[in-house]
């Protein structure tokens, strides 16, 4: 859930139980550019202290769980690596280099791409894969992770 579904809750209660936006501005602490930027989708960033308040105040009640990421992370971040290119970045290659840490000169622009464009999940459960498969600590997945990026100059912000 993201707060433009959880915009979209507060919008759909709000006028469930007739309140204008104003109102709930005021009854929850906000302004009211705040709630109707929350409606809309339009809010990039509202603390989770004031969101969970206002769920509260408008008894909108958000489950937090583990959630599982696609089975087939590693493969799916292999195809998103892969698709400027003629040749694909094999998965299980992809995989046994990430847990010796040397990245092969002919999987760099794979990599690359990889490290900037592909889902941030979709990268946290391929790690999660490959140290389950290999029987490795996620923590020295990661350290190659960020080697690499490094050495492929990424400029993602997640690898900085």
């Amino acid at each position: 859930m993201n707060l433009i579904n959880l915009g979209s809750l507060v919008h759909d209660r709000r006028r469930e139980i007739g309140l204008s936006q104003d109102r709930l501005a005021k009854l929850s602490g906000l302004s009211r550019a705040t709630i109707n930027q929350l409606e809309t989708g339009t809010i990039h960033e509202l603390g989770a202290a004031k969101l969970i308040g206002l769920l509260d105040l408008l008894g909108i009640t958000v489950e937090a769980k583990h959630t599982h990421h696609h089975r087939n992370a590693l493969e799916l971040v292999s195809q998103t690596a892969s698709v400027s290119y003629k040749s694909t970045l094999d998965s299980a290659e992809l995989a046994s280099a990430l847990v010796k840490g040397e990245l092969p000169a002919h999987m760099l622009p794979h990599v690359a791409t990889l490290l900037d464009e592909a889902p941030l999940p979709l990268i946290v459960g391929a790690v999660q894969e490959i140290a389950t498969a290999y029987k490795q600590s996620p923590k020295s997945i990661w350290r190659n992770v960020s080697k690499w990026a490094a050495q492929v100059q990424s400029d993602r912000a997640a690898w900085a």
